[in-house]
Parts: structure tokens; sequence; C-alpha cells
């Protein structure tokens, strides 16, 4: 029996397109085009203004400030044992997160104190280098520095301002935190005689502080003051 040949159905039809009819609005109801590029406008502003807010908060466009919790991360930090000799390799790198910049000089300072740190490892003291901050080939210094070893940090400012131990430690290129300082875990640190609980890395600067370090066996007596010299 032959196969029966299906029939295809028959195409749909296509409705012709209306015409529409184009209304004018009345002059009651035109805009001025001002309105229109006021608004524009506007628009833009709260888009710019979305994509400004983006890059700040993923720290596109403009330097990042570290803070205490991430001093550590900044390039060059050691977690090392003493000795801690300057770092100058990776310094320029640092500044700008620490929110340290350069003096020309002693002119037009408003702050100008100092501050004095002692390292004790098993009772032996560990050396605070000169040189810290200071770029003496180029000429200039940090508003945070050290001129010689005795372990005196000079804060020197030309605007008010705090600032920390933290700071001072990433600048000189040195692991801190709570229990560690360099590559020496189990640290305990003072404040004036007094012993600290915290990370000392949030500590700000005040005149004539005596910050202690201990790290192993405790010297005999822990230094709660230090003498500075006339005019420091």
């Amino acid at each position: 029996m032959a196969k029966k040949v299906r029939t295809p159905p028959p195409p749909r039809r296509v409705q012709a397109p209306q015409r529409r009819e184009t209304r004018r609005p009345s002059a009651g109801s035109q805009r001025s085009p001002w309105i229109y590029a006021i608004g524009g406008a506007v628009a833009a502003a709260v888009i710019a203004a979305a994509v400004v807010g983006i890059l700040v908060a993923s720290g596109g466009g403009s330097t990042t400030k570290a803070t205490a919790a991430n001093y550590n991360a900044l390039p060059g930090i050691r977690k090392t044992k003493a000795p801690w000799p300057p770092e100058y390799r990776y310094l320029a790198d640092r500044l700008a997160p620490l929110d340290l910049t350069t003096l020309g000089g002693h002119n037009g300072l408003v702050l100008h104190f100092h501050t004095h740190i002692d390292i004790l490892v098993n009772g032996k003291k560990v050396e605070v280098p000169a040189l810290v901050g200071i770029n003496s080939g180029a000429g200039w210094l940090t508003e945070l520095h050290t001129h010689n070893a005795r372990g005196v940090i000079h804060i020197e400012a030309q605007k008010s301002r705090d600032f920390t131990l933290g700071q001072f430690f990433a600048e000189w290129a040195v692991y801190l935190d709570s229990h560690s300082i360099g590559g020496y875990s189990g640290m305990k640190w003072y404040l004036n005689g007094k012993l600290q609980t915290g990370n000392p890395a949030t500590l700000v600067f005040k005149p004539h502080q005596e910050i202690a370090f201990v790290v192993g066996k405790a010297p005999a007596k822990i230094p709660s003051s230090y003498k500075f010299l006339q005019g420091e």
C-alpha cells in the first residue's frame, strides 16, 4: 500500500502593521531640554560616585594606609633574630602605607620629643641601630628616626599628630606583634617598668617613655626609666 503524502499546513496570515496616529504634545506638557540635561548630569554623578566608592573600598586608585594589624605584611619586614641593621631596600615602599613622610631638616617642627627602647634577649641587650629612618646619602630623614645606637627614638613632625611604636618597627623592618619581636617568640613588653598586654604596635609615643622588650630569661631589674641627654 502506497504511503500517503502529508499535506503541509497552510502558511499563517501576517497581519499588516497598523498605522499609529502621532500626537503632538500640548504646549502645557512640553518639557525644556534643560530638564533632561540636568537629569542626565545627576545620573552621571551618581554613577561616578559609585565607581569612586568601589575603588576606595578595593584600594584601587590610591595608596592604602597600613594599620597595626598588617604592618608585618609590608615589604622587607624581617622575622629573623638580631642583629637588625636599618633596612633601606624597601624603605621607600613602606613609608606611604605607614603614613610617614620625609623631612628636609628641623625647620618648622611642631613636634620634637624623644622616647627610649630597650630590647633584652636572655638578659643581653640587642642594639637599636643608628640611622633608622635616615638616608644620609640622599640627605633626608623621616618623622621617626635614630641618630645613634643608644635606643633613643626621635619623633619630629611639622604637624601635630600621633605616632606609634608599630610605625617605627615597620620602618625599621622588624616584625612585631603581641608575643613576638623579629624571630623571637615568647616576648613580654613593659612601659615605664610595668608589664603590658596587647599589641605593642598600637602604643602611641609620648615624651620620655621607657619601652622594654624582654625575651627569654628576664634581667634582675626591668628598666623603668632612661637618663636622656640634656635637651632630649
